[in-house]
């Protein structure tokens, strides 16, 4: 089993030119996408977008260093005719000297602690599930995956009050971490699975049997050929489900219980403007405080995630 990676990577890496190869026929589609898609009318297109989405961002932005008086008279674009900056919005929520701060970094804290094993526990069953439905053949295999697949029409909201009985009644769990660490889980898993599924269809068949023929069973073809060869897929899924789990609301205030114990980051934020929008200024320098972390984490794997979503135009 020592050079079954080797020999995984070697078939991977062989010459694609041979006639009427799969493989090849592959690349070439991609490639005529990739120019459609760098051709300068699809860059110019993609820079107008690009401006357009990040206006809203950009006035989150000035709004958060503009006095509160400023805020409720006027638009964030009267600051290119009257600038004025102030640091107050982020004292305020920052420092010990605001009322809002109170709980800021226990709810910080909070977040950290539901969105990192909410984003690691369905991937890690996802990866598994995947490669049993595309590379173990058993009975029902194929009713069980489109079942699955199916899962991710049913609306999340249904599922909301029948989970929370489960968790409150037979499992006695709820206000507390696992319980939303579960419901991430379960509401993430679907689609997951379909995604990895996907990915780890495509890798050849003849890496895989390769690697049965040098003896190794399942549990060595997972860990030694599988995940090496998934880490793409792995980053790019991971970057979009601890997203959605840190700017959840929704969840993890149902499954918490509303408690500063266990409530995220989101719950918080909703809480700082106060009653009738009177704290509203706090909002904006709060939320761009949120975004520290899931830019961390785009950034820290941004290389994967080019690659894990163009991975799926070339292997084959």
């Amino acid at each position: 089993m020592t050079d079954v990676t080797d020999k995984a990577e070697a078939k991977l890496d062989r010459p694609l030119g041979q006639k009427n190869d799969p493989r090849a026929a592959k690349l070439s589609r991609a490639s005529k996408a990739k120019q459609k898609l760098t051709s300068p009318g699809a860059t110019i297109a993609a820079v107008i977008i690009a401006v357009i989405w990040t206006i809203p961002t950009f006035g989150l932005l000035v709004s958060s260093f503009r006095t509160p008086e400023e805020i409720r008279t006027n638009g964030w674009w009267n600051m290119f005719v009257s600038p004025s900056f102030t640091l107050e919005n982020y004292a305020d929520v920052l420092t010990t000297q605001g009322a809002s701060s109170a709980n800021l970094s226990s709810y910080f804290v909070n977040s950290l602690i539901i969105a990192i094993p909410a984003a690691l526990f369905p991937i890690i069953l996802a990866t598994m599930a995947a490669y049993a439905f595309a590379w173990i053949k058993f009975k029902g295999s194929g009713a069980i995956f489109v079942l699955i697949f199916a899962l991710q029409i049913v609306p999340l909201q249904m599922a909301l009050i029948p989970l929370l009985q489960i968790f409150s009644s037979v499992l006695g769990i709820s206000g507390t971490f696992p319980a939303v660490w579960i419901a991430h889980t379960i509401f993430g898993l679907p689609l997951t699975i379909f995604l990895m599924h996907n990915f780890i269809a495509e890798i050849p068949g003849e890496v895989i049997e390769a690697a049965r023929v040098d003896g190794a069973n399942h549990t060595q073809i997972f860990f030694r050929i599988i995940i090496p060869l998934s880490l793409p897929a792995l980053a790019s899924i991971g970057i979009f489900q601890f997203l959605w789990v840190w700017n959840d609301l929704l969840v993890a205030l149902v499954f918490s219980g509303g408690t500063a114990d266990v409530a995220p980051l989101t719950q918080r934020l909703a809480e700082l403007v106060g009653n009738f929008g009177r704290n509203q200024e706090r909002l904006p320098a709060a939320a761009f405080i949120s975004l520290i972390i899931p830019l961390i984490v785009f950034f820290s794997l941004q290389r994967y995630f080019v690659r894990g979503l163009l991975a799926g135009s070339t292997k084959g």
